[in-house]
């Protein structure tokens, strides 16, 4: 699974989470379909959607590098991650 990089947990992220859905950074070369692939294969669940920005990269000489893209991913009613949801709970 070379596609996902890790999860991230920021204050948006963790309010997307009581919506089912879930973010994480991903190779900046990735297109949709690999994203959507990747994380069925990752989380085994069904994803109903999937939304994806590039984050601002280190200024190198003549341009910005980008490293790589967060992606939100949606999953269909009922699928959910049991150990991040315990986490939530106790934050909020």
């Amino acid at each position: 699974m070379n596609g996902i990089k890790y999860t991230v947990l920021t204050e948006k992220s963790i309010k997307l989470l009581k919506s089912n859905q879930y973010t994480s950074n991903v190779e900046s070369g990735s297109t949709r379909t690999e994203m959507k692939h990747w994380a069925e294969l990752f989380f085994g669940f069904k994803v109903i959607a999937i939304n994806s920005y590039r984050l601002p990269g280190n200024f190198i000489n003549r341009g910005y590098i980008m490293h790589y893209r967060r992606i939100i991913i949606k999953f269909k009613s009922g699928y959910s991650i049991p150990p991040i949801i315990y986490n939530i709970e106790k934050i909020t």
